[in-house]
């Protein structure tokens, strides 16, 4: 392993590089094998892009009808302001608020603007709309990783099931966004995955890479870990297994180290980044006296509706418990779920939040399975439109915050 030196803009940050011997036989073995899993997740792939494509068209319809942009609401507003400027300039650009609070671009992990910077430079496309292309690329990438883990536990009818129905979230609109949400999910899936598989070098750089695009990649380095401690108790043991380990955590500890030094706050100067933000962790406080705000105004409906999304949440992870899923996998969502739901700012933020979150949709895709297909097909398709309708909705409203 080797550190490499990686420049965005004025700025430099040292990221953990693997190197190994590759010859011709592995290879070709290597691509023989992406094709026969590409031809195999290709059903999973085509019911995520028309999902998507379905969003986006009824997107392109209501803006036509409001006056708005697609593609600004799309590429230039919200997050993708902030990334579309690390990837112009580095970091070092902040807000400071009446209140006296300070945004800083330091919040926002560094994978995707690096990616938006490496389809920009070629292609001539603006940082934003760099950013839709790779969230277009992660997006899909992201769907197959959810169809592997679904169809090496469940089969490949619920592998396919999972991938539609993560396309048909209600906030599904956020997948064909440049933000970070696609990417992140496409590296954790893909990393649990070969940790299931005992692929550890893999799981480990997957992780990695989680850990430099959001900051809960700590789920993912807990979900490798967490595998290859139960493969060491059942003897499975290897030089593999543990440097998988090792690798897992560097993308996110490169990061929030090369933080704490440019901001003179030492292991804790994320977190100061972040308060700043209004972002904590308070085990849920302020989300509760949040909705218990809502209970007690005029929007009492509106707090009803968000008790029963998180006790909807809460009870497709016991379903994950029942269902036995696998304990890499049951402590990657839960640290995600917890994370969203116990985090003491952006209230509206935790409905996308909750997007790599997808061990969630395991039981109900095992359900859905058991369907005739032309009966899930119709379900799946409603549900689809009702996601696109409301991420028009959501977009050309309030919007993310």
């Amino acid at each position: 392993m080797v550190l490499v030196l990686v420049r965005v803009g004025a700025e430099s940050i040292l990221v953990p590089v693997t190197t190994v011997p590759v010859d011709d036989a592995s290879v070709n073995d290597l691509g023989r094998r992406l094709l026969r899993g590409l031809r195999r997740a290709a059903p999973a792939l085509a019911a995520f892009a028309a999902v998507r494509l379905l969003g986006l068209a009824v997107l392109a319809l209501w803006c036509a009808a409001a006056g708005s942009s697609p593609h600004t609401l799309l590429s230039a507003r919200w997050d993708s302001l902030w990334y579309a400027r690390i990837a112009a300039g580095g970091y070092g650009y902040e807000v400071v608020l009446p209140s006296g609070a300070v945004h800083s671009n330091l919040a926002f992990f560094p994978l995707l603007p690096w990616l938006e910077r490496l389809v920009a430079a070629p292609t001539g496309l603006s940082y934003g709309s760099a950013g839709l292309v790779v969230s277009v690329v992660a997006g899909l990438a992201a769907a197959w990783g959810i169809f592997a883990v679904a169809d090496l536990l469940h089969g490949r009818r619920a592998g396919v099931l999972a991938a539609a129905l993560w396309a048909a979230l209600p906030v599904g609109v956020v997948q064909s966004m440049a933000y970070s949400e696609s990417l992140f999910t496409a590296l954790a899936a893909w990393a649990v995955y070969c940790a299931l598989r005992g692929r550890w070098i893999a799981a480990g750089l997957l992780a990695a890479g989680a850990g430099l695009t959001r900051p809960v990649g700590a789920a993912v380095v807990a979900a490798v870990w967490v595998a290859a401690a139960l493969a060491w108790r059942r003897g499975e043991r290897s030089w593999r297994a543990a440097a998988g380990a090792l690798l897992a955590p560097m993308g996110a500890a490169a990061y929030v180290l090369w933080v704490g030094q440019r901001t003179g706050g030492g292991l804790l100067g994320y977190l100061d980044v972040q308060a700043g933000w209004g972002n904590g962790f308070d085990g849920g406080w302020a989300f509760a006296r949040f909705v218990g705000a809502r209970l007690a105004s005029s929007a009492f409906l509106a707090g009803i509706a968000l008790i029963a999304g998180v006790a909807g949440v809460l009870w497709l992870y016991r379903l994950c418990v029942r269902q036995r899923q696998p304990a890499a996998l049951l402590v990657y969502c839960g640290i995600v779920v917890a994370l969203a739901l116990c985090a003491s700012g952006y209230f509206g933020s935790k409905p996308r939040l909750l997007l790599p979150a997808f061990p969630l949709l395991l039981p109900p895709a095992v359900g859905l399975a058991r369907w005739r297909p032309g009966r899930a097909a119709v379900l799946v398709g409603a549900v689809a439109l009702a996601s696109a309708v409301y991420g028009a909705f959501w977009l050309n409203g309030s919007g993310p915050p």
